[in-house]
């Protein structure tokens, strides 16, 4: 872990979705670099600690700061942190009326203002990064899910961001498409891409976490780096999570 400042900091952060308190006083910093993997029961709140870092949900109480700087609450300097902060969802989220290397590019064109052609030559080297650089031309619709995703990723990582978010990337797509998706987050972390990653899928935590976090009704129940919570967690909650979900696969 790096002993830089972090880059991300939750203190005291608190969410409700009416009487639902989905968050319960998080506390918690991301270091540059680090891969933090989240793993919980559904309804724990790892989808919306995701989503609170670039703000897609709001926080009722507490602050978070990235790169030392609070979040903002609106306009240019929102849609900078999001520039930022990139996020991968489950449901890939591409616009479907545009080709895979349009909605690569809209973002770079329209909210950094980088050229049309340089936008594109940009676009298609991080296509090749993800492997599709032949699918450019086509529409979402023509692509696997797992093709689909790795444009996801490319569309996040046209905007240069500083960090990633995925929440839950593997969870819409079929089993044999899971891994190539898997393969490139890994390559990310290994290039020492931040990353705060919501998954089930044990292997990539052991192989590409750094720590992972384990929520339980809104908090963190533990925090331990990845290899000390698979082979030794500490509290019951976690381990009878991880010997379901072992033995599930």
């Amino acid at each position: 872990m790096s002993s830089r400042e972090p880059f991300v900091v939750f203190d005291g952060v608190n969410k409700h979705f009416g009487e639902l308190h989905v968050l319960r006083d998080i506390d918690l910093s991301i270091y540059p670099q680090e891969v933090v993997v989240v793993m919980g029961r559904s309804g724990s709140g790892k989808s919306t600690l995701c989503r609170t870092i670039n703000r897609l949900e709001t926080i009722d109480k507490g602050t978070i700061s990235v790169e030392g700087e609070h979040l903002p609450t609106e306009g240019r300097d929102l849609v900078h942190l999001r520039t930022q902060v990139g996020m991968v969802f489950q449901s890939f989220n591409l616009f479907a009326h545009m080709s895979i290397l349009e909605n690569v590019t809209l973002g770079p064109i329209k909210v950094q203002g980088v050229s049309k052609e340089k936008a594109r030559q940009h676009g298609l080297e991080l296509l090749a990064r993800v492997g599709i650089e032949n699918q450019a031309k086509k529409m979402p619709a023509q692509l696997s899910g797992g093709q689909q995703q790795r444009a996801a990723i490319a569309r996040a990582l046209a905007m240069n961001p500083k960090m990633m978010l995925f929440d839950e990337p593997t969870s819409a797509l079929d089993p044999e498409m899971i891994q190539e998706v898997l393969d490139v987050i890994r390559e990310l972390a290994a290039g020492g891409m931040t990353m705060l990653v919501v998954t089930h899928e044990v292997g990539f935590a052991k192989s590409a976490a750094d720590r992972v976090l384990f929520m339980g009704e809104g908090r963190i129940v533990e925090d331990a780096p990845s290899a000390e919570f698979f082979s030794a967690p500490k509290t019951a909650q976690a381990q009878t999570f991880l010997s379901q979900i072992l033995h599930s696969d």
